[in-house]
């Protein structure tokens, strides 16, 4: 499923929760979901890179089950704050 959390009925349907031109935004706010616990699907990142000018017309899309979607807001309050951020000065182990 190429990273995506699996569909569970008991959650709700998938809602839209953010959209992006760029499907590496997507994936990254995806990531931060899923790292606190809430699923989260990445929806047209491969039509937007297969055809790069339709993303203004189709942006990609974040989707969270819709039991979750509070929570998710919340998780996106969080990335827009920083709080996913790496300091800049960091260095990768060797």
């Amino acid at each position: 499923m190429h990273g995506d959390s699996p569909y569970d009925p008991d959650e709700g349907d998938w809602q839209t929760l953010a959209t992006f031109f760029s499907p590496t935004e997507a994936y990254l706010l995806r990531g931060c979901l899923q790292s606190a616990g809430v699923p989260a699907v990445v929806a047209d990142a491969h039509l937007v890179q297969a055809h790069t000018l339709l993303a203004g017309a189709i942006p990609v899309r974040v989707l969270v089950p819709a039991h979750r979607f509070a929570e998710a807001k919340a998780v996106v309050a969080a990335f827009h704050r920083g709080d996913y951020s790496l300091p800049d000065d960091s260095l990768p182990p060797e």
